[in-house]
């Protein structure tokens, strides 16, 4: 496991420590990770719903992909 150093302003130091009290995770390093965890889970949402809008728009591509090719080319 990699070992990081973040600087971090001071309202955000208590924000962890506060979540380490509340019992959200057993320490610091494990509250930034399940963050990670969850801007990363997030951003998987996000292009999930990203796509079915498109979809939605008509803004998919469909059929043959060697003709799409030409046609884009």
């Amino acid at each position: 496991m990699t070992t990081i150093s973040v600087p971090i302003p001071g309202h955000l130091e208590e924000l962890i420590k506060g979540l380490v009290k509340k019992g959200y995770a057993n320490n610091k390093a494990e509250v930034v990770r399940k963050a990670l965890v969850l801007l990363a889970e997030e951003e998987a949402v996000n292009a999930v719903l990203k796509a079915e809008q498109e979809v939605g728009e008509g803004k998919i591509l469909r059929g043959d992909l060697k003709k799409l090719m030409k046609k884009l080319s």
